[in-house]
């Protein structure tokens, strides 16, 4: 049973029917979709993602309330385990309890026609806020308004949302995923924009799997200049060695180049 004021609702976790229409409402914010992948890209590259998670966008998160089925979606959602599913199967909705954990974290980017993220209706088919707080009771619900870079997060305590404050950096704590979520503005897959992004505790930045992989290739760039200039210092280093009289054999073990590399300095030095 779910207490909420004089009124007493009958809530159960049941499978999804199989003959139940998942709405298919068209997305009313472009960006919504990129932002979601952005959350979840940088999780993946920080290998913060394991297989018995569940991380979503636009996924039915299904409850029986009174017997009737209510199905909210939220932008993005967050589930420490779930239970796996035959394979081939691919899932369809979530019922919380009944095929894992309950729903940590719900994430809503404020749409530009209503507000219903923030609907607190108490009768089916019940408002969003009403939704994650009194029967889903999420313990983290998100909602960013990416129009006026509004980010608010609220926390569950004592059966209702409390609003958090943000640090220094204008982040907030996330304590179910361990990270701090923030605004960083720039560029991803060619969209310029205001983005919602993980730090983790130290407060360094959670890269995409492309600032990752640039990450990489600059650092292989400078490695291999590194040994570059370190070959061409003993190669120099060679060429007084010879010059004094070592053999070839000595100036290689004792700079730690090949023979044909010592052999190659010598000819160039004396073709």
């Amino acid at each position: 049973m779910v207490q909420v004021g004089p009124q007493r609702l009958h809530v159960t976790w049941e499978t999804l029917p199989e003959d139940f229409v998942l709405p298919d409402d068209p997305v009313e914010n472009i960006q919504h979709p990129f932002l979601a992948a952005a959350l979840t890209d940088a999780l993946a590259t920080a290998g913060r993602i394991t297989p018995e998670m569940l991380v979503a966008s636009n996924f039915g998160l299904v409850s029986t309330i009174g017997g009737q089925t209510v199905v909210k979606a939220p932008d993005w959602l967050w589930v420490p385990r779930v239970n796996p599913v035959l394979p081939g199967v691919n899932r369809r909705s979530y019922t919380p309890y009944l095929e894992g954990d309950g729903v940590a974290v719900v994430m809503e980017f404020l749409s530009d026609t209503e507000m219903g993220e923030y609907s607190y209706r108490p009768t089916y088919p019940y408002g969003k806020l009403y939704y994650y707080e009194q029967i889903l009771k999420v313990p983290t619900y998100v909602i960013f308004d990416q129009k006026l870079l509004s980010l608010a997060v609220r926390r569950l305590e004592d059966g209702r949302y409390v609003n958090e404050s943000p640090n220094a950096h204008g982040h907030y704590w996330i304590p179910e995923l361990q990270l701090w979520l923030g605004l960083w503005e720039g560029e991803r897959v060619g969209v310029v924009t205001h983005w919602l992004r993980w730090w983790n505790e130290a407060g360094h930045l959670l890269l995409w799997a492309s600032e990752q992989s640039l990450l990489e290739r600059q650092r292989a760039e400078q490695e291999r200049q590194r040994a570059e200039q370190e070959r061409e210092v003993r190669r120099a280093a060679a060429a007084k060695l010879l010059a004094m009289g070592l053999s070839i054999e000595q100036v290689a073990e004792a700079l730690q180049l090949s023979t044909a590399e010592v052999q190659a300095q010598q000819e160039t030095e004396h073709p």
